[in-house]
């Protein structure tokens, strides 16, 4: 019941935001956008330009070779805070070995900033409002579920979608074949 609750909390922040941010914010920059909702395992990954918490632009293109787990998540999202350290965790423990670990904020970039910095986040930080909805749907997260992740082989064909708070065992035996 609690779950239920908390996910209905985070889909109506998201579509009060997705209203709020298309009435006041530019269109996003995309590169090239996918269908929303497919299933994107073994597809090729959408491409976005998005800023990050410390105020560049950021592009999947700029972590070339890399397997990238992109991850969408918010401040006040429960599971989204739960599973933060176990995402440090993977880039400390498979960086060097070609994981590249991209948090995608649908949040305050102030809010953000103060997060990563009490929490000691280690890998880049992009953040948004109607523009991270949209690469999130772009992603296969049309009903804006937090957290959602999305694996992308170091080729940039997706590889796994997830919606919920990622289980560290089940991660790593997907990774391992990718790594």
């Amino acid at each position: 019941m609690q779950r239920l609750v908390i996910v209905l909390v985070a889909a109506t922040a998201l579509m009060a935001g997705l209203f709020l941010s298309a009435r006041h914010y530019a269109q996003p920059e995309f590169v090239q956008q996918q269908q929303s909702g497919a299933n994107l395992i073994g597809n090729p990954r959408p491409d976005f330009r998005l800023g990050s918490n410390s105020g560049e632009f950021v592009t999947p293109a700029d972590f070339p070779g890399k397997t990238l787990l992109i991850n969408f998540w918010a401040t006040w999202c429960a599971p989204c805070r739960q599973e933060m350290p176990m995402l440090v965790d993977l880039q400390n423990e498979f960086g060097a070995q070609g994981l590249q670990v991209v948090g995608i904020a649908l949040d305050d970039v102030q809010a953000v900033r103060e997060f990563v910095q009490t929490y000691g986040i280690s890998y880049p930080i992009l953040v948004g409002a109607g523009d991270v909805m949209l690469t999130s749907a772009a992603y296969g997260n049309t009903a804006g579920v937090l957290p959602y992740s999305v694996l992308v082989d170091s080729d940039g064909i997706v590889r796994w979608q997830y919606t919920g708070e990622i289980r560290r065992e089940e991660f790593l035996s997907i990774l391992g074949d990718l790594l």
